[in-house]
């Protein structure tokens, strides 16, 4: 293995600092780690005895199995990618650059890699086992949270952007944010959403932070943040037995998106066409929701 120089040269020094101060004035909030990735691949490249503006396939090849050889993750290796590209497309913008030599190379070799070893099965839990965990759950900001996750396979990143303004009760609506990632943005929900989304808002009124716009507060009144749903999550389905925190295996583990993955699999497995689940999840445009009348016990 080469070794990386401790200092990079001075003109990819300049281009990385005008990338920094680029992000930072596109309001990215994760401009620091933009930064850091790619210099961590520029300094990968000038070892190669190449620049950033001359690195051929073969050397982004060789930071791919760089990366690997260090048993990074997956998703840590997508997301340095996604980093890199969007440095490559800023160097475009300066006229320093013709094309972005990421974009083929993702589209071919990472999703070669994940095909080829992302091959842990996600935890999939019975209906049963989801009402087990939903009446369980006291707090009617948790369990809301849960039911909606469960009932109407929306992604944590939409829920968390939910506000009080994009829920219609009277027509049992939610009305999410446009992403690029999701087409319909209307979610339809049943009668049990409907009563754990109102209980949630009665009892919201007491809360700290109930004057703001956010749907869901922190327990600081600040809208709540993804790594708290996730431990909530995981601490009360840990509780009934379906989650192992000790375990690496994401079979024992049951996370946020195992609602998504949940909502997805029993829809299918319930015989409804694979086109209209793509619908339901959000890929094209759809008009429905999911009804599962075990999943909340009445109370």
């Amino acid at each position: 293995m080469i070794a990386q120089p401790a200092n990079l040269s001075e003109n990819t020094n300049g281009l990385l600092t005008r990338f920094q101060e680029d992000c930072k004035l596109r309001g990215m909030v994760s401009a620091s780690d933009y930064v850091n990735r790619s210099k961590e691949f520029c300094r990968f490249v000038e070892a190669r005895g190449k620049t950033p503006l001359n690195a051929d396939r073969d050397v982004i090849k060789a930071f791919l199995a760089f990366l690997k050889e260090r048993n990074i993750k997956f998703k840590t290796i997508s997301r340095t990618f996604t980093c890199i590209s969007a440095f490559y497309s800023f160097l475009i913008e300066e006229e320093l650059m013709e094309n972005n030599p990421i974009l083929l190379f993702r589209k071919r070799y990472l999703r070669k890699y994940k095909n080829d070893n992302d091959s842990e099965i996600r935890k999939l839990i019975s209906i049963d086992e989801a009402s087990k965990l939903v009446n369980s759950i006291l707090d009617t900001r948790d369990r809301c949270i849960t039911v909606l996750l469960f009932k109407t396979g929306m992604r944590l990143g939409e829920l968390l952007s939910l506000d009080q303004d994009d829920i219609d009760l009277d027509k049992a609506e939610i009305h999410l944010k446009q992403k690029s990632k999701r087409s319909n943005r209307i979610l339809y929900m049943d009668d049990e959403s409907v009563l754990a989304l109102s209980r949630w808002l009665i009892s919201r009124k007491n809360r700290l932070g109930s004057e703001g716009p956010a749907l869901f507060l922190s327990k600081r009144g600040s809208r709540i943040s993804k790594k708290p749903i996730e431990t909530m999550i995981e601490k009360h389905a840990e509780r009934v037995g379906l989650h192992d925190s000790k375990s690496a295996k994401l079979e024992d583990r049951f996370t946020p998106h195992c609602c998504r993955h949940w909502f997805v699999t029993h829809l299918l497995r319930g015989g409804m066409s694979r086109d209209f689940v793509k619908e339901l999840r959000g890929d094209t445009r759809g008009k429905q929701s999911i009804s599962i009348t075990t999943l909340i016990g009445k109370s």
